[in-house]
Parts: structure tokens; C-alpha cells; sequence
């Protein structure tokens, strides 16, 4: 007998100071909204997801969020990430840091979103 009920999973929910930026930056690379609300928002691109709540007075240079994107293309993620105007760059926000081994075994690049949310980028394994 087959389940249709889908996989448990867990889905960030992130900050935005501003919801049409927060869709706008996202879907310069392909994140679509599924849902917005003046409370809520739902980002997707495949089969990731990110939710996002509004944080008006957030202080991008001091936020601490973060989420990890697993991904089976990383490389293609990043690139399209930085053909929509993500620079590389060490400060600053939007940010991106290149795709490389890490020391921790995987291969993983960084996006730093206009609110200070760090998204680690990683190349999922089979």
C-alpha cells in the first residue's frame, strides 16, 4: 500500500525587512511565490522552500539567521544566483562566496540575502 502523505521535512522561516524586495531578490534566480500575505511569505525554486515573516526593524548587519540550501546542482544554484547581480565579495550585503571543498567534506558556496541571512549553499550527496 502506497502513502500519499508527503515526507516530513523542515522549512526555514527567515526575516524580511521589506517582502517586495525579499521576492524581488529571490526571484532574480528562480524562487517563485506560492504564498504572500501581509504576514507571510513562501518562496520556492524545485524542491527547496523558504518562508519568510515580516522584520521591519531587523538590522541586517547584526542578524544572525541562517539556513542551509542542500542541492543537487550546486554550481548551477550559484551561477544563476550571480548571473542576477550577486556580486563576490568579503562585505557587504547581497553577497556571494564562491563554491569550494570545504573542510568539513562537501563542496558549498555562501549567499549573504539583503537582510543579513546567511545561506549556505551545499552540493547534496546521493
Amino acid at each position: 500500500m502506497t502513502s500519499t502523505t508527503p515526507p516530513d521535512r523542515a522549512v526555514p522561516n527567515l526575516p524580511s525587512r521589506d517582502f517586495d524586495g525579499t521576492e524581488a531578490f529571490y526571484r532574480a534566480f528562480g524562487f517563485t511565490t506560492s504564498f504572500r500575505d501581509e504576514g507571510w511569505m513562501i518562496l520556492t525554486r524545485g524542491g527547496l522552500q523558504l518562508e519568510f515573516f515580516p522584520a521591519p526593524a531587523l538590522d541586517p548587519l547584526s542578524s544572525s539567521f541562517m539556513c542551509c540550501l542542500r542541492v543537487a546542482d550546486v554550481d548551477e544554484l550559484y551561477d544563476a544566483i550571480r548571473r542576477s547581480g550577486v556580486p563576490e565579495k568579503t562585505t557587504g550585503m547581497p553577497r556571494l562566496h564562491p563554491v569550494r571543498a570545504q573542510e568539513w567534506g562537501f563542496r558549498a558556496g555562501y549567499l549573504v540575502d539583503p537582510d543579513g541571512t546567511q545561506l549556505t549553499l551545499i552540493e547534496q550527496r546521493g
